[in-house]
């Protein structure tokens, strides 16, 4: 959701916030807070290295209000941003494992900062360095996945549910439960996640288990469920969804509410539903791995992030769930009530991945492995097809040959 404050309003409502705010003709001029020394870096040639998720940070996108952060943090400070993309959790936890790849700031889920814990690839973070997380919301102090609040600083939260076209999906079919996403009605016309963790909870949860089980039975029986399913299944998808339901391309998917509320802003026949078994609450959240080569500048950013206007852009662009207290205060009526900020009620029926011991994640990986496979052909089938084709035209060939031979005796 991109939801931007008039400049009137946002002249009003942020005039006493820190950082303070003032108006001028080509945008905003930001005074940020003075809680460091955001020169200690100028003119040194420092560089960081940022991997998020994609479409993740506010950007200038050329609408009225837009903020760009890499940007106004490298004005701010003098430090340059190289800042790139990944996918999956397990996309940046395979290229971060292979090593060759030098990153300053990631932005992994829950379950997979608590695994990089466990595997030491996270460095210590030194809290002096980012005050401004004393705005983070309670409930976000000391999580589950990182309980001493040593490696990790929340960004961004928020819920998985599934986004449906209304002109595709008939109204007497129960959108507010999982097993739509197995209805054949549907055949070709239903997405789904492409990394294994959310896939693998969406059928568990389904068939009435933990997120976080480590029955073996348990898991084997979503496996068998989800190869059940593939049939009806047009794509394994991330950010590919985008288009795809924005453009009428698939009827049924499961996502995450703020990109589906920014889907729901681009295509107004797309609507939102939590399904009543219960779903998925995540938080995503900054961390410094072990190759980082900025330590203290990575901090900075990770401060730079914590700023009031800085985490209100982000929350406003990207239409996810902001920690930070102070910007939450800042966004209108509507989105603090939307499904971007679910209730209560929804939160007592989700439930929170935490990471998983060695053996069940390397048992998901496999069977993910399988059901990917399932279906498809060996890659032997078609050459082997080819050559017994060729052979069989061979020996047509030679017998019309012999029989011509014959026939000329």
């Amino acid at each position: 959701m991109k939801k931007i404050f008039a400049l009137l309003m946002l002249t009003v409502l942020l005039a006493s916030l820190v950082p303070c705010v003032s108006a001028v003709e080509s945008g905003w001029e930001i005074d940020y807070s003075d809680s460091v020394d955001w020169n200690k870096f100028r003119d040194q040639g420092v560089t960081l290295n940022v991997y998020n998720w994609g479409e993740y940070i506010s950007v200038d996108d050329g609408e009225e209000g837009a903020f760009d952060v890499n940007a106004a943090f490298e004005e701010l400070t003098g430090i340059d941003v190289v800042y790139s993309n990944f996918a999956s959790n397990e996309e940046l936890y395979a290229k971060l494992k292979m090593g060759g790849s030098q990153y300053d700031i990631i932005i992994p889920s829950d379950y997979m900062i608590s695994r990089m814990i466990n595997e030491g690839m996270l460095n210590k973070l030194n809290y002096d360095n980012i005050p401004n997380f004393a705005y983070t919301n309670p409930q976000f102090v000391n999580p589950d996945y990182d309980p001493t609040n040593e490696y990790s600083v929340p960004y961004l939260w928020g819920i998985v549910g599934i986004i449906y076209n209304t002109t595709l999906v008939d109204a007497e079919d129960d959108v507010h439960t999982w097993d739509i996403l197995w209805n054949e009605k549907y055949a070709n016309n239903i997405l789904m996640f492409s990394n294994s963790r959310d896939t693998f909870g969406i059928a568990l949860k389904r068939l009435g288990n933990s997120f976080n089980t480590t029955d073996e039975e348990a898991i084997r029986a979503a496996a068998q469920s989800l190869i059940e399913q593939k049939p009806i299944v047009q794509a394994y998808v991330m950010d590919e969804i985008f288009d795809k339901m924005i453009g009428g391309e698939a009827a049924l998917a499961p996502y995450y509410a703020g990109d589906a509320i920014t889907m729901m802003a681009d295509n107004p026949d797309l609507a939102f539903a939590v399904p009543a078994g219960g779903t998925n609450v995540f938080v995503d959240a900054m961390c410094i791995p072990k190759t980082a080569k900025n330590q203290e500048a990575a901090e900075l950013y990770i401060n730079f992030m914590c700023e009031t206007l800085v985490a209100l852009k982000n929350a406003e662009y990207v239409g996810y769930a902001t920690p930070h207290t102070e910007a939450f205060t800042y966004l209108d009526e509507e989105t603090q009530t939307s499904v971007t900020y679910p209730d209560d009620e929804i939160l007592a029926i989700s439930e929170a991945y935490i990471a998983l011991p060695d053996a069940t994640t390397a048992l998901l990986d496999g069977l993910w492995t399988d059901i990917l496979s399932t279906g498809e052909s060996s890659p032997w089938v078609t050459p082997v097809f080819i050559v017994v084709c060729l052979a069989l035209t061979f020996a047509i060939n030679a017998f019309k040959r012999q029989k011509k031979k014959k026939t000329n005796f």
